[in-house]
């Protein structure tokens, strides 16, 4: 397994986490403590993510027994076979083109145009002090929240490792909970408003037969 060595890049987890930050901070223009604490935990997963892409690769080293033991032919240390599905499901040829790694770029894409829209259309409700209703808004009442959940979960169809694969359910549970609490502080401000927009949206599975037309009301994530 120790033919080809193709980590300890760590200009390349450097890059790649900041650019992957940096576009979603660009997409959501924290300002509040809350927005801070969302970025804070998707940063971290990112880091986590590209440690072991590209830095050290702790979950081949701790599964090394077992992958030598099953797949005896594999080079793991060689960066191409980091892709675990990939050869967990017999796929042949360049990883980049099965369907894992398809799917996994449909998420992370749709993930971060969903973070870009919904945030354009709160950003245009938090001048008018009003309830974002139109757009992502219309269709469920957390995507940005939503969004960061699918980019993760495309990184994990690509490059699953155990750091990110533990950190992920704590992480959807982290955005459920701040989700809650902003919802707590929009009822508290805006009453029976934001109950009636509550009970025409609903809070995360998007409905896409909803017209996404309509006045905004208020800023809510």
């Amino acid at each position: 397994m120790n033919e080809t060595y193709d980590y300890g890049l760590w200009s390349m987890v450097i890059l790649n986490s900041a650019i992957f930050i940096f576009f979603a901070f660009s997409f959501v223009k924290p300002k509040t403590s809350t927005d801070w604490r969302s970025l804070g935990a998707f940063s971290a997963f990112v880091v986590a993510l590209f440690t072991e892409m590209y830095g050290f690769p702790l979950t081949i080293y701790f599964l090394s027994g077992w992958l030598t033991e099953n797949y005896p032919e594999v080079n793991f240390f060689a960066h191409e076979n980091g892709h675990l599905l990939h050869t967990f499901f017999g796929f042949e040829g360049d990883a980049h083109w099965d369907p894992f790694h398809i799917a996994s770029m449909v998420f992370i894409v749709a993930g971060f145009f969903m973070l870009s829209s919904a945030w354009n259309v709160l950003h245009h409700a938090q001048k008018h002090h009003q309830l974002a209703t139109t757009g992502w808004y219309a269709r469920c009442r957390h995507p940005q929240y939503l969004a960061f959940i699918l980019i993760m979960f495309g990184f994990l169809l690509q490059w699953p490792t155990i750091p990110t694969l533990a950190m992920f359910p704590i992480l959807v549970v982290v955005y459920v909970k701040l989700a809650k609490r902003e919802e707590a502080q929009a009822i508290t401000e805006f009453g029976s408003e934001y109950h009636k927009y509550m009970e025409s949206t609903p809070s995360w599975i998007p409905n896409f037969n909803k017209n996404i037309e309509g006045k905004n009301h208020e800023n809510v994530r």
